[in-house]
């Protein structure tokens, strides 16, 4: 009878103290625009979560420099870009889920599934409706003609958001061309670029500019605040190649000892419930048919957006810089 409770006692112990798993994050993403997501899984499924965050570009460094001692078991960060640098280092695994393959388009994610798309994002023009009618725009290569010279504001070249687009113009257009627009775009800056796309926007509502190009969130944000500005929403390219889109989206450290664990988890991120989550705290387009974006998302009203790799934008990532280099945008 002694032996039986001892045994029971040291089998109850065990299961006491027995760790919850943990899956650890390293992210791009700000807290706010990931803690619910993660909250609601937590609540779900009884996993924690480690949330490290930081810019893309330090990540990578970071899980380069850990090496296989690296705590990491997932990468979530912006843009292909910055997913694609990062798989080309071998950061990360391929996943292997037949669910999440399923889910996530072609286009939307690494061609060796190595990372994949969790929400997507508009880069289009954005124009000030006092003074610009929409008959008046077409295309991202639009902006490059001489009458909107003094009227265009754009962010640095530095962030990746504008080193994507760029990418996506050379499939399109090839080098050639795509340096033309870039430098028509230089030539028609109405004042030095700008650090972010929300003070594009800004700068477009003081009138220091009628036409620029941002991530359609950011308008959505100052919208979600209820600033009433006159800054309104044009789908480029609607006639030729479609929006330029991107992506947020996830990987699995190749270091990681979580692997399952890991991948389950992406599963339920490119499911129905995390989808509507994961749009509507940064008014993002969820990555699956049949998911509801936000009412602002839908208010713009639909597009047709461009269908190129997203594979196909990071091998084209150091070409676009050399575009931009040449065509002195900064």
């Amino acid at each position: 009878m002694v032996i039986r409770l001892v045994l029971l006692l040291l089998i109850v112990s065990n299961v006491a103290s027995k760790p919850a798993d943990e899956l650890v994050i390293y992210s791009s993403r700000s807290e706010h625009l990931l803690k619910p997501v993660l909250d609601r899984y937590n609540k779900r499924h009884g996993v924690k979560f480690k949330h490290i965050t930081g810019k893309a570009e330090a990540l990578s460094q970071k899980l380069l420099s850990e090496g296989k001692n690296t705590k990491a078991d997932l990468l979530i960060t912006v843009d292909a870009g910055n997913l694609w640098f990062a798989a080309s280092k071998g950061l990360l695994v391929p996943i292997t889920s037949k669910i999440v393959a399923d889910a996530v388009p072609v286009h939307l994610r690494d061609d060796k599934m190595r990372w994949v798309g969790l929400s997507i994002r508009a880069r289009t023009i954005v124009y000030d409706s006092r003074r610009v009618k929409p008959q008046q725009l077409d295309t991202y290569a639009g902006l490059a003609e001489k009458k909107w010279r003094g009227k265009l504001c754009l962010r640095t070249s530095k962030k990746v958001y504008n080193r994507s687009l760029v990418a996506m113009l050379l499939s399109v257009h090839g080098a050639s061309k795509t340096e033309q627009i870039v430098k028509g775009w230089v030539a028609n800056l109405a004042a030095p670029v700008f650090s972010s796309d929300t003070k594009v926007i800004e700068a477009i509502n003081a009138g220091q500019c009628r036409v620029g190009i941002v991530n359609s969130y950011y308008l959505g944000r100052l919208q979600r605040k209820g600033l009433n500005y006159p800054v309104k929403i044009f789908w480029a390219n609607q006639q030729s190649s479609g929006v330029h889109v991107n992506i947020s989206g996830v990987g699995i450290i190749s270091n990681s000892s979580k692997f399952k664990l890991a991948q389950t988890f992406i599963e339920w991120l490119v499911q129905q419930e995390a989808q509507k989550i994961f749009a509507e705290l940064n008014l993002e387009y969820p990555i699956i048919k049949g998911a509801n974006a936000a009412t602002t998302v839908t208010s713009w009203g639909k597009y047709k957006a461009n269908d190129l790799s997203l594979s196909r934008i990071g091998t084209l990532q150091m070409e676009a810089i050399k575009v931009m280099d040449r065509a002195t945008y900064r």
